[in-house]
């Protein structure tokens, strides 16, 4: 064991994790922070708590995984932290006072591009990309010693380190699997996926991930969504970059009576994950039921999921 993380200690013990995403509220609430993190308890072995997701501002990644670690449900909080919005020295600060609160898990990511949030004009930072920013949290942990060379006093920060993988990004799945390659060298220790609803091209993608012996070496948890709706789906297909929608999951959904279009968005969402857990080299699951977290019990109940390890 590396780290006293909640999720490394599950996907040790060999479970198929489940991770889930809470979302900061674009105020000062705290209230809502601890609204939605309390449909999750007992479902999840870790949560998400994104960092100004699409570049639009929202509490912080850091005070509301705060929130969720003191509201008294029992829930392991993820940190995101986006290279997009900060430099070395922030990130590095950041990471110390999230270990120092009680939070031992992180997800690095670069971050969407500001021009698609509420702040076009705002500066990308970037001072590291995701990849550098995963060397920087291992060389802490493993030997105490900050970026620029000089040694942490005290405790090092034992992160369980995570990374997002997309394997439906161009140019293609070899060049995708080929990037996971890097950040696992990097010091990856989980990997989570971008939302799955091609299931045969992520089957190409982890048949080359099994050939370069990745999935030994990371583990890697699928990403899933939840539909909502046929708008929902048209959206993701057509506006979101890197987002594979197969022409026949929005069919599915265009022939469902409005009212019942939920209903069979989540049914499709299960019907995946069935067919995602044959598949040799997935450790888990990461849902991503984008402010829906009440339907995410129902899913990991659908899907044999419940109950969650205590360990």
């Amino acid at each position: 064991m590396k780290t006293n993380s909640n999720l490394e200690k599950v996907l040790a013990a060999g479970h198929l994790a489940v991770t889930a995403e809470c979302g900061p509220p674009r105020g000062a609430m705290p209230d809502k922070v601890r609204e939605r993190a309390a449909f999750l308890e007992g479902v999840c072995d870790a949560v998400n708590v994104t960092d100004n997701q699409t570049a639009m501002v929202r509490m912080s990644s850091l005070s509301a995984s705060v929130i969720i670690k003191q509201a008294g449900f029992g829930l392991n909080p993820l940190l995101q932290m986006v290279s997009r919005d900060r430099n070395r020295l922030s990130m590095q600060a950041d990471i110390l006072g999230a270990y120092s609160l009680g939070i031992d898990t992180m997800l690095c990511l670069s971050g969407d591009h500001t021009k698609f949030g509420d702040h076009p004009n705002a500066m990308n930072v970037h001072d590291l990309d995701s990849i550098q920013m995963l060397q920087m949290v291992k060389g802490m942990r493993d030997e105490g010693k900050f970026q620029g060379g000089q040694d942490i006093k005290g405790d090092p920060p034992k992160m369980f380190i995570g990374a997002a993988a997309n394997p439906f990004a161009g140019p293609n799945v070899q060049v995708r699997a080929m990037r996971l390659a890097k950040k696992v060298r990097a010091g990856a220790d989980f990997i989570q996926t971008q939302c799955i609803f091609n299931v045969d091209k992520f089957e190409q993608w982890m048949e080359i991930v099994r050939k370069m012996g990745l999935h030994k070496q990371t583990a890697i948890l699928a990403g899933v969504t939840p539909i909502k709706s046929v708008g929902a789906a048209r959206y993701m297909q057509k506006k979101v970059p890197g987002m594979d929608v197969p022409q026949e999951i929005v069919d599915r959904m265009a022939a469902t009576p409005k009212e019942k279009q939920p209903e069979e968005g989540i049914k499709i969402c299960v019907e995946m994950m069935e067919r995602i857990k044959k598949i040799e080299g997935v450790s888990g699951f990461h849902i991503m039921a984008i402010e829906w977290e009440e339907k995410v019990a129902e899913i990991c109940e659908k899907a044999g999921l419940l109950p969650r390890p205590q360990l």
